[in-house]
């Protein structure tokens, strides 16, 4: 099997799933330590000159499949936005209406975070159902998550079955 890299993919006006790895702690609503959001802008940024519509999701803790607003990915987002000098829009879940619709209006350079994939069960245990939802709004699908490559989550293996362009 060929691997692919983003550098081997026309991009441009693709809806590119990227999963990152923004668990950063957070502290009084802000990050406290934003080396790992760093670590992810290059990628970012060049699926961004390639005028991909970047779609991010990321785990933060260990949330036990519900949410827990302190586990949320929002003071994420905003740092990030301030670290790529543009919006960074965030969705109130990884799936379902309010997403699909947020990636359905994408423009090209667009960027939304999705909230905290932990927040759901089907995360952990690699669920065919929620891997399928998370690829549904997805072209393209980016690893960028060195750090949780080694585990059969939904987020990192199931969504590969469901999305035709797989890279690193």
């Amino acid at each position: 099997m060929n691997k692919l890299s983003i550098k081997d993919l026309d991009l441009s006006g693709k809806r590119t799933f990227v999963r990152v790895d923004f668990n950063v702690p957070i502290r009084d609503g802000k990050v406290a330590d934003d080396t790992r959001i760093r670590g992810a802008i290059p990628t970012i940024q060049h699926l961004l000159d390639e005028r991909a519509k970047v779609i991010l999701a990321s785990h933060l803790g260990r949330p036990k499949g519900e949410k827990e607003e302190r586990f949320s990915l929002k003071p994420v987002a905003d740092r990030l936005g301030e670290l790529l000098g543009k919006e960074v829009a965030f969705a109130d879940d990884c799936i379902g209406d309010q997403v699909d619709r947020m990636a359905t209006e994408m423009a090209a350079g667009d960027v939304i975070l999705l909230e905290n994939v932990r927040f759901h069960a089907g995360e952990k245990e690699n669920a065919e159902e929620f891997a399928e939802a998370l690829a549904k709004n997805a072209d393209v699908y980016v690893n960028d998550a060195f750090g949780t490559a080694h585990r059969a989550h939904a987020s990192t293996a199931g969504i590969t079955k469901f999305v035709d362009q797989c890279a690193a």
